[in-house]
């Protein structure tokens, strides 16, 4: 599989991403799912303290420790939770985040964290202080590169303007074309990669569209009404055509953008994994279905947090 550079650091990450916080809490299916997942060619694996009050850190480290020097392991920071009361608050200080390094990496059973996020965050936080607590864990050598994970334009400016972030996961989809307005541009201008989380939009994209639609779109979806979904599913599946696949189409349509460098996909299940490692496989989009897709989908916009 394709690996991109992850910003201007020396990482290399696969153009898909297994996103871990679907795994479960059976140590032998999540490790099952994330040998499945290396053996097809994906080296970057992505978590979060929060996932499982810390037990998803636990179960990964536990599932890699025979195979840390062949990954590329990013986990994230920033909501102050107890395990034991199943509660968090926001918390982006120097303080928390340098404790909370600590606990990911004896969870994770690794001394160093290739690719650190904060978990969110909003323009009212201390920023300038939050970008010193990565940097000073950069210069340790507990991380090795550094970035966030939001949808905020506002905040991502800030820290393109400020910090020496090397990625920005942001959710990006057909259905979610947002950051599409002005953000994916910007980052790619300033080195920047984009880690594309929910590229199927909560499975409305996948080859099971139908049935995940019923479940979760009857409310809409952004900007989608319920009859507005199915229409464009239906537009959808007729564009299919010899790459078979429905998946193909939504990972491809994210990665085509040059600031994308990696899909990140959650799975719950070989299956799953093995779905989205196929679609990666066929034919790349053409300029002409990237079009259609365009056009049977519509541009979102940010409203708030701009």
């Amino acid at each position: 599989m394709k690996k991109n550079r992850l910003g201007k650091s020396d990482i290399m990450i696969s153009e898909l991403t297994l996103g871990c916080m679907s795994l479960g809490t059976d140590l032998n299916k999540a490790k099952a799912i994330i040998d499945f997942a290396i053996d097809c060619g994906i080296n970057h694996l992505d978590t979060a303290d929060l996932y499982d009050f810390g037990s998803n850190e636990e179960i990964i480290g536990e599932a890699i420790k025979e195979k840390r020097s062949q990954l590329i392991l990013t986990t994230k920071v920033g909501n102050h939770f107890s395990s034991d009361e199943k509660t968090w608050f926001w918390d982006p200080s120097k303080k928390y985040i340098e404790q909370a390094v600590k606990k990911s990496l004896k969870r994770l059973q690794t001394d160093y964290i290739d690719f650190y996020m904060l978990h969110g965050g909003t323009i009212d936080d201390p920023i300038e202080e939050t970008i010193d607590a990565f940097e000073g864990l950069k210069k340790a050598g507990l991380i090795r590169a550094y970035g966030i994970s939001s949808i905020r334009p506002n905040v991502i400016r800030e820290y393109i303007e400020h910090s020496s972030i090397d990625g920005v996961m942001t959710q990006y989809s057909l259905l979610d074309r947002r950051p599409e307005e002005k953000i994916l541009d910007l980052l790619y201008t300033n080195g920047i990669s984009v880690l594309a989380r929910g590229p199927l939009a909560k499975g409305m994209l996948s080859n099971h569209g139908e049935n995940l639609i019923e479940r979760k779109g009857r409310e809409g979806y952004l900007n989608y009404s319920y009859p507005e979904l199915i229409d464009v599913q239906q537009a959808f599946s007729q564009l299919i055509g010899d790459k078979s696949s429905r998946n193909a189409l939504a990972l491809q349509y994210v990665l085509r953008h040059q600031a994308v460098d990696t899909a990140v996909f959650g799975a719950s299940s070989i299956e799953q994994v093995k779905e989205n490692i196929q679609s990666h496989d066929l034919q790349k989009l053409t300029d002409e279905e990237h079009s259609q897709l365009k056009q049977i989908s519509k541009a979102n916009f940010y409203t708030n947090h701009r």
